[in-house]
């Protein structure tokens, strides 16, 4: 007689649905082309500095599809920058992004590996040098120099299992990608 050890399912965790999650891997596994998404932006400029963006629906899945409400986020300078400070600047909503990309791959990561989080905390910095974006200085790039992000987390791992966690989801992280590796952007001017 053998005695067969089976690991136990993996249950939901963290917020995570991490039955649904497998069972979506193995579908996108089965049909690569589903993983394809094309997100959407739309802006509309407010006064000044100030504007608003929403986000309504984008296409993945091989269909179009809407989120569940509009939802939008506003940008404008401070006062120091000439603007009215009615929302962050939009170089703080790249660093919010990477955030949140960042914090919510450790969510899910964390979850797969059946590890229970008690917090997660991440903190990111971007120095940037105006010169470049007043023109004042064609020496100086207009975006970040540098960015740090900090992270604590604590859960029912040891310290070794919550580094590989985080670890884990910067390589993973498609905001991390985009600013560490660059994308191609076009930008198409419809006047009139």
């Amino acid at each position: 007689m053998t005695n067969t050890m089976t690991k136990p399912a993996r249950v939901a965790m963290n917020g995570v649905d991490v039955p649904t999650f497998i069972a979506t891997l193995g579908a996108v596994d089965n049909q690569r082309e589903i993983a394809r998404f094309t997100f959407r932006a739309n802006g509309q400029w407010l006064a000044g500095t100030h504007s608003r963006v929403e986000f309504k629906d984008f296409y993945g899945a091989c269909s179009e599809n809407e989120h569940n409400q509009t939802y939008a986020i506003e940008g404008d300078h401070p006062e120091v920058l000439c603007g009215t400070d009615n929302a962050p600047t939009p170089a703080e909503l790249l660093l919010g992004a990477l955030s949140a990309c960042l914090t919510a791959g450790i969510g899910n990561i964390a979850s797969m590996r059946q590890v229970e989080l008690e917090s997660v905390a991440c903190t990111v910095e971007g120095d940037i040098d105006l010169n470049g974006i007043l023109g004042l200085d064609p020496q100086v790039r207009n975006g970040f120099q540098g960015v740090r992000v900090t992270v604590a987390i604590k859960g029912n791992a040891d310290d070794e299992t919550l580094e590989k966690i985080v670890r884990q989801s910067v390589a993973r992280s498609a905001v991390f990608d985009v600013m560490t590796n660059g994308v191609p952007v076009s930008v198409a001017a419809k006047v009139g």
